[in-house]
């Protein structure tokens, strides 16, 4: 049987700023208090499974037996249909450098590779994402969902976070990164997974 959010602060399982800051936007009309586990300083887990489901099942369960709250993670990435679907669950890997995460070299490596590999176009990818409530007690509810487009070049846009200025979703000529965050919420990967877990468990 489905578990129901009850409470009014709920941790975001992230140190990642530009993911909190989506989180408590699509939350903030539930008036739910969201906390990152940065702000908790609660570490961040070896994301060791080869799925996303598994990677935010971990993340959202070491979340909430640190704090004793329930907790909320996302794994998500973008999927690149002539990469085989990499770089997926090591989206955020394809951006590690010594000091940090380098998304714009991260984004020139995938078109580097798409050049190499002589990808036709256009160049379908899509973000996917699967968000996992865990509470305290081990219990756990999760959905999935993914936002479908084609990757351009050059970048486009200052907005977003992540490979956000190389992805166009379908049915639009602007990137995520040209649009406002309140229009990207509505028909993102994570947008779609956030209303799918509220329609769940919310509301």
């Amino acid at each position: 049987m489905t578990r129901r959010f009850e409470g009014d602060r709920l941790v975001i399982a992230t140190h990642n700023k530009g993911k909190l800051e989506e989180f408590a936007a699509l939350l903030a009309p539930l008036n739910i208090a969201c906390v990152s586990a940065g702000d908790l300083g609660l570490g961040e887990p070896d994301e060791t499974e080869t799925t996303f489901l598994g990677n935010a099942r971990i993340k959202a369960h070491a979340a909430a037996r640190a704090s004793g709250l329930p907790a909320l993670a996302d794994d998500s990435g973008l999927s690149v249909d002539a990469l085989d679907g990499a770089p997926g669950v090591y989206t955020a890997d394809w951006a590690a450098t010594p000091t940090g995460r380098d998304f714009g070299m991260a984004m020139e490596k995938t078109w580097a590779l798409l050049e190499a590999k002589q990808a036709a176009f256009p160049r379908r990818a899509q973000f996917r994402c699967t968000l996992v409530l865990a509470w305290p007690d081990g219990h756990d509810e999760y959905v999935e969902s993914l936002a479908p487009g084609q990757l351009v070049w050059p970048r486009r846009g200052a907005e977003g976070h992540g490979y956000d200025p190389m992805f166009q979703p379908d049915g639009l000529t602007v990137t995520f990164a040209e649009m406002p965050a309140e229009a990207k919420n509505a028909i993102s990967h994570r947008g779609k997974a956030v209303a799918a877990m509220l329609a769940k468990c919310f509301t």
